[in-house]
């Protein structure tokens, strides 16, 4: 089994139950959520004129090939209603892969691990809050340390719901 991160944002409409609903989606096509951060109200990043975003990181393991993860979590997407019209545009909701166990992958169209994880506090606050440890493969050092040396000043704010 590989352990899988998954980062889920969304800044429209129903913000919660959208994290929920993409959680649910990713039971039942890829495979059980082993743990799940708390959930992240944040800036919007790159396109900062859009409303704020929540964020959740969660964890799972499963048998699936990255590429199939990836056409699977493209897929909950649309059916979650993503449009694709703007880049860094609003979304209902957003499912990135951020590391498939210690693999590193670049294929056209997927790159792990996340290309831009370790310069985001909206991506690192929630990972550090489950996975700590867990050591990026590229980088070699740990998710807590990349987010301790993090040079983004964007606000990123726990919920607790």
């Amino acid at each position: 089994m590989i352990t899988v991160f998954l980062l889920l944002g969304t800044n429209l409409g129903n913000r919660q139950m959208f994290l929920q609903q993409a959680i649910e989606s990713i039971e039942k096509q890829i495979a059980p959520v082993q743990q799940v951060s708390s959930i992240y109200e944040t800036q919007s990043w790159g396109k900062t004129d859009e409303p704020d975003y929540l964020n959740q990181v969660v964890m799972l393991q499963t048998n699936m090939p990255a590429r199939q993860v990836l056409t699977t979590i493209l897929d909950i997407e649309a059916q979650m209603g993503r449009k694709r019209e703007v880049k860094w545009g609003a979304r209902t909701i957003d499912i990135d892969i951020l590391f498939y166990g210690s693999e590193v992958i670049e294929e056209e169209g997927l790159v792990v691990p996340h290309p831009q994880l370790q310069n985001r506090r909206f991506t690192l606050e929630p990972l550090a809050e489950i996975a700590p440890a867990f050591v990026h493969p590229l980088l070699n050092e740990n998710i807590l340390t990349l987010k301790n040396e993090l040079k983004d000043s964007l606000i990123v704010k726990k919920l607790y719901i």
